[in-house]
């Protein structure tokens, strides 16, 4: 979080926050107010009440990124009502939790303001259990990920709409697009027939849609104290295979231990907990476990290569990252 200075009094957004955003957190703002950017890639602000040092965040969809009014609006309009929907599948559930949205601005640049959570992200928490040699560190945070995603999803299961598995196909068809320049042509044409393997398997399609959060990785759940998750950054979230979040979070388990410790194997002992302890909020835990375990390896695969999209990767692991990816779509 990098501090950029005071919020000037004379900025519309000033006036917003002051009168109201943080009166909804018992803050009046009589000493100023302060501003951090974020370290992501969006256009996302930390505003501090500098008499309490409460916060909030603030969320700007049109930005330097986004010069599209009409797009922003759009999105914007999408997070909010994707977090409503969200948090109204948490109702009663003690130990997992949203941000809730404290307003929304169309004309301060599409702005939306969300609460400040506080919490230890589950990237630190990763390297943490390795650097510290603390695996039950991990395995009891991945055991209370597990309860949250299955809550979430056991909750918003519409039974009778069966998972769209071609919009899925769909979405792999973007990331591998994505790594032009990366991917070789060989490889680009190899992971698309992959995937038309997987398209053609009726298992792909037999369990029902549910409410993913669409972007559960490590650094968008955090973890207090026992049980307790708060999650946020909803704007990706969306009805299909509840394995599009579990395998995600696989994938990223992967990616971690692999580029941490050098091993490509050792996350297996976790990934296996993690999809073990989730089929545990089933009736049959045993047949939940295989059903996702059949379906996982597309999922890992996916996002194996879409964590290869990012460009601060060296260019060796990223292809280490493609050739794991090849492993898991072959494992059918």
């Amino acid at each position: 979080m990098q501090y950029l200075g005071h919020l000037p009094e004379s900025d519309p957004l000033y006036n917003y926050l002051k009168n109201d955003i943080f009166p909804q957190i018992n803050c009046d703002c009589r000493d100023g107010i302060r501003v951090f950017r974020t370290n992501g890639s969006n256009a996302v602000y930390i505003y501090e009440d500098r008499a309490t040092c409460s916060k909030v965040v603030g969320k700007f969809f049109y930005s330097e990124r986004q010069r599209d009014r009409d797009a922003a609006c759009r999105r914007l309009d999408r997070e909010y009502r994707n977090t409503v929907e969200f948090r109204s599948y948490l109702e009663n559930s003690p130990y997992h939790y949203a941000a809730r949205v404290l307003g929304r601005n169309d004309e301060l640049n599409s702005l939306l303001v969300v609460e400040y959570c506080y919490g230890e992200p589950l990237d630190d928490i990763i390297l943490r259990s390795i650097n510290q040699s603390d695996p039950g560190l991990l395995y009891g945070k991945l055991t209370a990920l597990a309860w949250f995603l299955a809550t979430l999803h056991n909750r918003s299961a519409r039974p009778e709409e069966k998972v769209r598995f071609s919009a899925v196909c769909h979405y792999f068809e973007l990331v591998v697009n994505g790594l032009k320049g990366v991917i070789s042509s060989g490889d680009e044409n190899y992971m698309l027939r992959l995937c038309e393997e997987w398209r053609n398997k009726d298992f792909m399609y037999q369990d029902c849609e549910v409410l993913v959060h669409g972007d559960a990785t490590p650094s968008n759940f955090f973890f207090g104290d026992d049980m307790h998750v708060i999650t946020f950054d909803l704007e990706r979230v969306q009805r299909t295979d509840r394995v599009f979040d579990v395998g995600r979070m696989a994938a990223e388990l992967q990616h971690f231990f692999m580029r941490t410790t050098g091993n490509k194997y050792a996350a297996e002992p976790y990934i296996g907990h993690f999809l073990w302890e989730y089929s545990n909020h089933f009736p049959d835990r045993e047949a939940t476990f295989a059903s996702i375990s059949r379906r996982i390896p597309f999922y890992m695969g996916v996002n194996l290569l879409r964590i290869a999209r990012n460009s601060y990767l060296d260019n060796d692991y990223r292809q280490m990252l493609i050739r794991e990816a090849g492993e898991c779509l072959r494992s059918k």
